[in-house]
Order: C-alpha cells, then structure tokens, then sequence
C-alpha cells in the first residue's frame, strides 16, 4: 500500500509554526548550495514547495506549482493569477520537454510508484533539464517523529536516490543535507538553531533531517514507451494561468 500523503492543512500548519520557519530556513540554505541557476527558466513545483519556490521563482520566467490529488490544493501565489494546479504525479498535464526544472518536496516519499513518476518528469523536462529532490533521509531524527511531514512517508538514503535517478535516465549532481537541529515540540531557540545547522553539517552529514539532491535530464540512454490507459478521473481544478510571455505557445500545445 502507497504512504498516504500529509493533508494540505497540516503542511500549511507546520509551515507557519516557528519550527517550520527554522525548517524552511535551513532546506533553502541548502538549496542555494547545489541550485545551478538558469537565466528565464520555466520551474514546477511537485508536492508542497511553495516555501521553496517564493525562494526561487524570482530568477524563473514562470512557476507553477504542482500538488497531488491526495494531499489537496490551494491558491498560489496570493492576490495574484493563480499559478496552482491538482494534479496526479505520473499523468502530468505538461507537453514534451516544456520545463527547464523541476523541485519536489514533500512529494517523492508519497509516490504510488516512484519510478513511473520519475519518468513522467523526465518526459515533460527540456534537454538539460534539472530535477532537485528533497526528501527525508532514513538515518536521520526526523524521520522518526510523526509530529512534522519529514516523519510520514518513504525515507531514502543516498544510495537509494543514486539509484533510482540512475534507473529512471538521470544522472544525479550535488548533494546537499539539511534539517541538524532535533524536531522539537517546543519552541526552538534560534541562536541554538544555527548553532546546530553550523556544527551538524561539518560534523555528522550523514544524520540530516533531509537530503536535497540536484539531477540533470539525460539524453543517450532511450528509457522503453509503453502505451497504457489512464487509470485517473480527471476533474478541472484550479488550472495554472501563469505569465503571458513568448513562450506562452509553446506550452500551450
């Protein structure tokens, strides 16, 4: 039986309580470590990224973000064209190689099939392309308690992300590591907080909350295409507006 993701409104909850911020804090620092930028890039969000994305779409020509059908929705970015959509992660509704990045957070650890989303992401990423993964890592605290979203789902190791990349037709980058200060229940200490990011990722790396991992789309190895019927119902929901731009035509083909 597939993880069941974490509800919307308990991401959200955790997000705006101070361990979320520190949490969103240290996963962004580490995302400017491997985050190779791309001038005008078109970016997707997979999972609950929106804190990660406010971080980065200002270099991006556009960004949508991409939320599963169990995990539920919301409108994003606020007071602005709605950029949100529901989708499922292995039908995604993208055409060939119209994306230069994708990031998921909060998103492989829930897939029903892991390697069938991979390779939809594949499918839907520009030669080039760059897929940055974060998930929990299985030696870490984190993964260990249930009060956050980092404790639900499938935790990985690193081995097991070169792997699955490997088989699913990337080749994987820079890693990085995040998330070195325990999950408190009660309200962390900032000074205490980096104070513990600074020593946890020169000293035990390995026992991070969560590894971050950047991998790039790769061309020479054909994956096989199999010709499947959907096994979804779709409905309409919040479809992606986005920014009218030159590239508006070729992605709405």
């Amino acid at each position: 039986m597939p993880p069941m993701h974490t509800d919307i409104v308990d991401l959200r909850q955790f997000y705006n309580s101070q361990i979320g911020r520190f949490a969103e804090a240290s996963i962004n620092a580490a995302l400017d470590r491997l985050w190779t930028r791309l001038p005008e890039e078109r970016l997707v969000g997979l999972g609950y990224a929106l804190p990660y994305l406010e971080h980065f779409k200002a270099g991006a020509e556009r960004t949508f973000a991409f939320m599963p059908a169990g995990q539920g929705a919301i409108n994003w970015p606020p007071g602005s064209l709605s950029a949100t959509a529901l989708v499922f992660d292995e039908e995604l509704p993208l055409p060939d190689a119209s994306i230069d990045r994708f990031l998921l957070v909060h998103s492989l650890e829930f897939a029903e099939n892991p390697r069938e989303m991979l390779k939809e992401i594949w499918r839907t990423l520009a030669p080039g392309g760059r897929l940055v993964i974060v998930v929990p890592n299985r030696r870490g605290v984190w993964a260990r308690f249930e009060h956050t979203p980092f404790g639900a789902g499938r935790p990985y190791s690193r081995g097991q992300l070169v792997t699955l990349l490997r088989e699913t037709n990337f080749t994987p980058g820079a890693f990085t590591d995040a998330l070195f200060f325990p999950p408190y229940r009660t309200r962390p200490f900032p000074d205490l907080f980096f104070r513990m990011e600074r020593i946890g990722r020169r000293i035990m790396p390995f026992f991070s909350g969560v590894i971050a991992v950047e991998a790039e789309k790769r061309l020479y190895q054909g994956l096989p295409v199999f010709a499947r019927a959907s096994r979804r119902v779709f409905a309409p929901v919040l479809s992606p507006q986005g920014i009218p731009s030159a590239r508006l035509g070729a992605l709405d083909k």
